[in-house]
């Protein structure tokens, strides 16, 4: 399963969000499903599939990749990391995946 915040599952669903970072230690598997939704006890509201993961530094993250997680700009961003996660550090190490929604999800 995978947990998105409310806002970044609608720019999934929408096909808006196709890259997520993360900081947890539990890795997402490359070319297998996860169901998505917003909260633990929460029914699935579609499947995403892992296409690619990396590691990254915070800081590293490009224009393009900005506008993959479903942002306009790096300072929205940079805004939006801060509120989830309560700091930015440019240096930090996260986990990048790449994914597409299933079809018929």
């Amino acid at each position: 399963m995978a947990l998105f915040k409310r806002v970044h599952l609608q720019l999934v669903l929408e096909g808006r969000k196709t890259q997520t970072r993360r900081t947890h230690k539990r890795m997402w598997k490359v070319s297998r499903a996860y169901a998505i939704r917003d909260r633990w006890f929460t029914k699935p509201e579609g499947r995403i599939l892992i296409l690619r993961r990396f590691k990254q530094h915070l800081g590293d993250i490009s224009k393009e990749d900005v506008e993959k997680e479903g942002y306009m700009s790096m300072e929205e961003f940079r805004k939006a990391w801060a509120t989830i996660y309560g700091k930015w550090n440019s240096d930090q190490i996260v986990t990048v995946y790449e994914f597409k929604l299933q079809q018929g999800s």
